[in-house]
Parts: structure tokens; sequence; C-alpha cells
């Protein structure tokens, strides 16, 4: 029987599904992992992992007779995929789950920094407000020109979801694709134009930094960045204390597709990748790394 090898925390329901085909490890169970990878890796064939923790080349080494990799959620720039691509091992995500609650998430921080909500919520809760009166006017976010870095499956539907505040969207990526906004080849040239800048770009070599300081100057004073891609492809992927304290800014942890309904469905394409590859040799979705293998 195959026997997964867990190098992530997972849901009760996921790990549920996986018992029920086949005993299952937890790596960090072990008081030495490293001694049981080296006694009892031959044994294990497939790996649910998530985009933070992936895969090592250690453990990857460790594990002969390894036959998939399905991570727990869209990111997998974390695993080392050069090496399980060498061996044929696919990898396996969970895309278009999240796409609406990413989505929602980039809206919602939208119209918090017009609104300029994170400062006006704390007016209140200090008790300034009462005590001093309001803070200065914020901005609509009404007919605004709002320019998408990525228009991938959440950057189209973000673009959906800004439909009702009627504004001029602009998008920036690696072509022009079949959709009713204005290209623009260069990401600097789009951030120049626009109000806002969303970036929702993968990481990886090709996106390492492209939310660069010229792009963040040309935005102006009055500019808006939102980024809810990977953390790699903006100057600041950690926030620094700078910015933690401003008041226009935004901070919010790792928190997109953090809904109780999105992790859900989220588990459940992460296992259906790994026994539909069990049982076929093809996951659901594989990364585009392995959509080869």
């Amino acid at each position: 029987m195959p026997s997964p090898l867990l190098l992530c925390p997972v849901t009760e329901p996921m790990s549920a599904r996986l018992k029920a085909r086949s005993e299952t490890y937890r790596l960090a169970a072990f008081p030495d992992p490293a001694a049981w990878l080296a006694t009892r890796g031959s044994g294990i064939d497939h790996v649910p992992t998530d985009g933070a923790r992936g895969i090592d080349a250690e453990t990857l080494a460790a594990l002969p007779n390894l036959k998939a990799i399905g991570s727990y959620g869209v990111g997998y720039d974390a695993g080392d995929i050069a090496s399980a691509t060498a061996r044929g091992i696919p990898v396996s995500h969970t895309p278009s789950v999240l796409d609406p609650e990413v989505a929602t998430t980039a809206l919602m921080l939208m119209l918090a920094a017009f609104r300029n909500f994170e400062a006006q919520a704390a007016h209140a809760r200090n008790g300034r407000w009462a005590r001093d009166g309001a803070l200065p006017l914020s901005r609509t976010a009404d007919s605004e020109t709002v320019g998408i870095l990525g228009p991938g499956r959440i950057g189209k539907a973000f673009a959906n979801k800004l439909a009702p505040f009627q504004p001029k969207i602009l998008y920036s990526g690696r072509g022009k694709q079949d959709v009713p906004y204005d290209y623009v080849p260069d990401p600097v040239e789009m951030a120049k134009a626009a109000d806002v800048l969303v970036s929702i770009v993968p990481a990886g070599a090709a996106t390492q930094r492209p939310i660069s300081v010229e792009a963040k100057v040309v935005l102006g004073p009055d500019g808006i960045l939102i980024n809810v891609g990977r953390g790699s492809t903006v100057d600041e992927p950690k926030i620094p204390e700078a910015l933690r304290t401003l008041p226009n800014v935004v901070p919010t942890p790792h928190m997109g597709g953090a809904t109780v309904e999105t992790r859900a469905a989220m588990g459940n394409l992460a296992i259906d990748n790994l026994f539909e590859h069990l049982d076929t040799g093809k996951p659901i979705a594989p990364v585009p790394e392995s959509k080869a293998l």
C-alpha cells in the first residue's frame, strides 16, 4: 500500500482521507527526521507538503521511490522542483480554487487604501475621533485607473470584481490577452498611468523583484501598491518596521485565500491530486514544470 509522508500540517478531513488509504507519517513528529528517512524513506511514494515548506533536496534524495509531490497551496517555489522534474516526479498544486478569495482580498486592500480605513479605524478605536475630531478626507475608489501586473486567473477575477467601481483597467504581463482591457507591455509605464498598481505575479527567476523602486516612484505620492502575489516579487517581501508603523499602509499576513471554504477546497484538491496520480499516473493540477511528465 502507498504510504504518504506529511511535510506540513494538514486539516482533519485531509488526514482522514489519507489514512483511509494507508498508514500516514509526519516527518516533524520524529525525534530524528534524518535517521527516520535513512531507514524508512524507501517506503514513501507520495508527499503532501505546502507552499511555505515545499521539499528540499536532502529530503528528496532520501526518498528513492517517491512518485508524486502534492502542494497544499498555489505557490510552490519553496520546493526543489528542478530535482523532482529531473527524476520524473510530478508536482501538483491547488490553483483556481483560491482565485475568488484572493481577488476579494485585493479588492478589500484597494478599498482600505483609498478610504484610509486602517488609520480611520485606529482613530475611532483609540478615542481620538471623539476627542480630536475627524481625520482628513479620504479618496474615492470610483472611476480610478487600475493597473494589474499578472493578468492570470486571479487577475481576471479581480478585474471582474472591480466592475461596480467603473475603473479603467490596464494590464501588463507576458503578452497581450483576449480581454477587454488595455495592454501595457512595460510595467513601469503602466505604473505611470495608474492610480493603483496590483501585483498578482508568481515567484520565480523571471519575476524576482519586478515591483522595483522605479515602478513605486512613478506611482507618485498618491499612488497605491497592492501585492497579493508572492512576497519575493516586491522589494520588501517581509514587512519592515518602517512600513508596519505607517498609517497609510495596510499590512496583512499571508491571508489571501485564508477562509474556511477556500481552505477546504484547497485540501480536497491537494488530496485529489495525489490520489489521481496514484490511480492514473496524472495529477489533476500539475505545476507548469510537471505538465510534460
